[in-house]
């Protein structure tokens, strides 16, 4: 029996090897994609190990040095103080809602819903943003129209009506604030899924352009996924003209186009990819409770 187990678990070892090597090998395609030059690419299409290595895109890539570096700034500001604002408002939103004493609470969470069901459109959305709310070619422009989340609000909401009631009783009866109740009760014992919405509002910051398309023109302002997406566009629009001009295909035999591609990848996806492991083992609780419960 003991033999049995001894090889159960040695083959249960190997299959989650083979499966972490599995989910790994498209990320290693795309670094040793990012490092091949054209005519390999063309030849034997993307590898893993390519037989001549080149930072041709990565040169083009980060050229103009300084805006990069100018978009990596902005970018991490955005995601860094989005997130923030979007914890707080949302975990506040959906403390208030786990309340089930709240007058008009059903009210509250039909109103909710119904945003995540219906919206008046990209023309008010936009009129809102510019002659209202004054975000054009603002950094906060690429920040407040993403902080409040329906699905985040009912994601938090759910997990914390787990919470026994009893404590909410006994801080009120010691004399504690909502406020309070909600910072030093419901916040530390919310942490799976704070966590939780912490990676999704941190990727959807990290990795929005579309702010910046709609309502950043300046490029100082830009994120670097609209930097990135800028630089993409021209790539694109230089291959489509190549069909008319000799000049442009001489020009663009040295710009390694899908190199290019894979390179962005590397640059975008690097450094937020370093958060996940930080906050994994709180991200299926939370995912899971918050969802199922309520």
């Amino acid at each position: 029996m003991k033999e049995r187990m001894t090889v159960g678990r040695f083959l249960v070892h190997v299959f989650v090897i083979l499966f972490a090597f599995l989910c790994l090998y498209p990320f290693l395609m795309v670094v040793g994609g990012s490092l091949m030059t054209n005519s390999e690419v063309l030849q034997s299409g993307f590898k893993v190990f390519p037989d001549e290595v080149t930072f041709a895109s990565y040169k083009m890539l980060l050229g103009n040095g300084n805006l990069i570096l100018n978009g990596y700034k902005i970018t991490v500001f955005v995601t860094v103080v989005g997130t923030f604002f979007s914890i707080a408002v949302n975990g506040m939103m959906g403390y208030v809602l786990s309340r089930r004493r709240l007058a008009g609470r059903r009210i509250l969470n039909l109103y909710v819903l119904l945003t995540m069901l219906f919206n008046g459109g990209m023309v008010p959305w936009y009129m809102i943003c510019t002659r209202y709310l004054h975000l054009k070619d603002s950094i906060w422009a690429l920040i407040v129209p993403s902080v409040v989340s329906a699905w985040y609000i009912f994601l938090i909401r759910n997990y914390f009506t787990g919470v026994p009631e009893e404590m909410y009783e006994s801080a009120k009866l010691d004399g504690a604030g909502e406020f309070k109740i909600f910072s030093k009760i419901y916040l530390p014992l919310g942490k799976p899924v704070i966590a939780t919405v912490v990676l999704f509002a941190a990727l959807g910051f990290w990795n929005d352009w579309w702010l910046g398309l709609m309502l950043i023109d300046d490029s100082a302002k830009q994120p670097l996924q609209m930097l990135l997406r800028t630089m993409m566009s021209n790539i694109q629009f230089l291959q489509t003209m190549s069909q008319q001009s000799s000049e442009v295909q001489a020009l663009l035999a040295s710009v390694p186009g899908d190199g290019v591609k894979m390179a962005m990848v590397i640059v975008t996806t690097g450094p937020i990819i370093l958060l996940y492991p930080f906050i994994q083992k709180y991200f299926m609780k939370g995912i899971m409770v918050g969802a199922v419960k309520g």
